[in-house]
């Protein structure tokens, strides 16, 4: 998620034009055009009047006031003007970029006057066209993201059927028409791009029991991490069979009530990011326990890699973010594009839960929070 412009702000908000040229300063500006203009008018007023009364007290002709009059009103007058029109070039250039598509732009803001505003809404305006654009193509980035995953599923399976390595029968079936249906899914979520936009995510949630679910996970989760070839897996290729995932649910008979396709998102993710730096033959751990809400969830990942320091825990849910640990992948693993952690922090977040980093005395140890019956979608 890389630090963004500033969030929108109401008319006549701090640092936000849009009020009246009074609100400023209590009063009309000291320095707004109309006091400037003004202060034209008179200025000339009293060059003119000043020159006359030179004029009747040394006896000039009236036709050299006249000219020294015009000179010094022309003088005043082009500097005033070149003052009010040099921002406004300014201002068209940068409005031509940014309808080129060029977002990096700005206008200076160095006038306390109705130019300075007009310079502040165009580069708020160039701030939320760039995030927009920028979350635009992140956006681009998360659905190919979620969408390797079935894809990589299924391919494992054809595959090993394929190759003779797995009969055609009704459980590979069953493995391959489950991938199937969940790319369906994610399609049709593409298609309502609009509510994801504005944060109106439906969560379907319901009550599920959690060993069989999470045991769903796992197993697809090594049917993908085995397929050979390094296939795509979650946010990045990698061929580890050699870590073992362990799964502990207690007690066995837990239940949850959530939306167990964004649930998927968070666990496959939070398991694929630990798969891939654990060390050779490493162990990953998903535990699942009761929380304090009825329905509620609490979800522990836990690898056995480098760990996280703990100056990066805030960074780790940003979306790109690949960690700062030297040579933190295990073998077969590219580093992944850096959206698993931000994907599962969104899904959490739309069930009004909590995930981060907590400490471990080995490897890295994330903890999730569903608060199940107590939470109310918004």
């Amino acid at each position: 998620m890389s630090a963004g412009p500033a969030g929108p702000r109401g008319p006549g908000g701090p640092g936000r034009p849009g009020g009246s040229a009074e609100e400023p300063w209590g009063g009309v500006r000291p320095f707004s055009i109309k006091t400037k203009l003004g202060a034209l008018v008179v200025v000339s007023v009293l060059i003119t009047t000043g020159l006359s009364i030179v004029a009747v007290h040394t006896k000039t002709e009236l036709r050299f006031i006249t000219v020294f009059s015009m000179i010094a009103t022309l003088l005043i007058t082009q500097f005033v003007a070149h003052s009010l029109t040099a921002p406004l070039d300014d201002m068209n250039a940068v409005a031509r970029s940014i309808s080129q598509g060029d977002y990096t732009r700005r206008v200076r803001e160095n006038r306390r006057d109705e130019l300075g505003d007009l310079a502040e809404t165009i580069n708020v305006m160039a701030d939320e066209l760039e995030a927009q654009d920028r979350h635009r193509k992140e956006l681009v980035a998360n659905v190919s993201h979620e969408l390797r995953t079935p894809i990589a599923g299924l391919r494992a399976v054809l595959e090993n059927v394929v190759d003779g390595i797995a009969e055609p029968d009704t459980e590979t079936m069953r493995t391959a028409l489950k991938q199937t249906e969940r790319l369906g899914r994610l399609v049709e979520t593409l298609l309502d791009l609009s509510r994801l936009d504005n944060g109106v995510v439906p969560l379907r949630q319901r009550r599920f029991e959690v060993w069989p679910y999470l045991s769903g996970v796992l197993k697809e989760a090594n049917m993908v991490a085995g397929a050979r070839g390094g296939m795509a897996s979650g946010s990045g290729n990698h061929t580890r069979t050699d870590v073992h995932l362990h799964l502990d649910v207690s007690p066995p008979e837990l239940t949850a009530h959530a939306d167990p396709e964004r649930i998927h998102q968070v666990v496959a993710n939070l398991i694929d990011n630990a798969v891939k730096h654990s060390p050779a033959h490493g162990r990953v751990t998903v535990k699942a326990r009761r929380g304090p809400q009825p329905e509620s969830l609490e979800l522990e990942v836990l690898d056995e890699g480098p760990g996280i320091p703990r100056s990066e825990w805030h960074r780790v849910f940003e979306r790109f973010n690949r960690g700062a640990v030297r040579r933190p992948h295990g073998p077969g693993s590219d580093g992944g594009t850096g959206l698993g952690l931000a994907i599962a922090r969104w899904a959490v977040d739309l069930h009004g839960g909590r995930i981060g980093v907590a400490e471990s005395d080995r490897g890295c140890r994330i903890i999730v929070t569903l608060p199940g019956l107590s939470s109310v979608p918004s």
